[in-house]
């Protein structure tokens, strides 16, 4: 724990340290690194380490949101599903594998169509798809698990299909869903960032890692540290989550 002190206290200071990431500064535009700007400034002068900063906030936060959510709803339907059989257990499956088909970015443009551009555009899209993969990892993980002797055992003393699911299964399954999880923060972020890189999700002056990369693209030879800084932020982090559920998953 000790060891994370330092990261944690500068992650504190830095917004502190930072300059505020909407203020334009005309006499500093396109500015390459410098003491003064560590990550240079974009074509309106801000500060690009500031905005990176608080791109992470509303990237990250957004990303991990329509995990939680996704990952819930998918869990939940798929242990009801597997539990249940019947019709139930055999729709919740092909309703996942029909949505799972569609291309999120087409969600993305037909929910922007309705609900115009920005964050509600981007959680219609990302959870109405997302569910999915969650839903079929608890579906087959719930079928393997109910024909477990401890299962047995909880049915033969009464307990009811529900309880046999969130008390009985869950704890031996939570493992692999976590693993699953981390495994899908990848794509969740590159889904996020990219709906904004296309201008579907956060709109201007709002700081964030796909739509910092969407703004400067017109500058990648000039300045190519308006490009680099926001997508060397996705790629990384996409990199850690991925390794980290590896990890978990071995």
């Amino acid at each position: 724990m000790k060891r994370w002190l330092p990261l944690v206290a500068l992650a504190a200071l830095l917004p502190v340290l930072l300059p505020d990431p909407l203020a334009a500064d005309y006499t500093a535009i396109l500015a390459p690194p410098s003491l003064a700007h560590p990550l240079g400034t974009d074509q309106l002068g801000r500060d690009v380490a500031a905005r990176l900063l608080a791109g992470a906030r509303l990237t990250l936060g957004l990303t991990v949101v329509t995990l939680l959510v996704t990952s819930i709803t998918g869990t939940v339907a798929g242990m009801l599903a597997a539990m249940g059989g019947g019709p139930l257990g055999r729709l919740v499956p092909r309703i996942a594998d029909l949505l799972a088909a569609l291309p999120t970015i087409l969600v993305g443009l037909i929910a922007a169509a309705i609900l115009g551009p920005g964050l509600p555009s981007i959680l219609v899209a990302v959870c109405l798809i997302g569910w999915t993969p969650f839903a079929r990892q608890a579906y087959h993980l719930t079928v393997a698990e109910k024909t477990r002797e401890y299962v047995q055992a909880a049915r033969s003393l009464g307990a009811g299909p529900l309880w046999v699911a969130f008390r009985e299964i869950t704890p031996n399954i939570t493992g692999p869903l976590l693993a699953h999880l981390l495994l899908r923060f990848a794509g969740t972020l590159l889904t996020v960032s990219g709906l904004s890189f296309l201008g579907l999700g956060v709109q201007p002056p709002s700081p964030e890692w796909g739509a910092m990369v969407a703004d400067g693209r017109d500058h990648l030879f000039d300045a190519p540290h308006l490009v680099l800084a926001p997508a060397l932020a996705v790629v990384l982090t996409a990199t850690l989550a991925t390794v980290a559920g590896r990890r978990l998953s071995s």
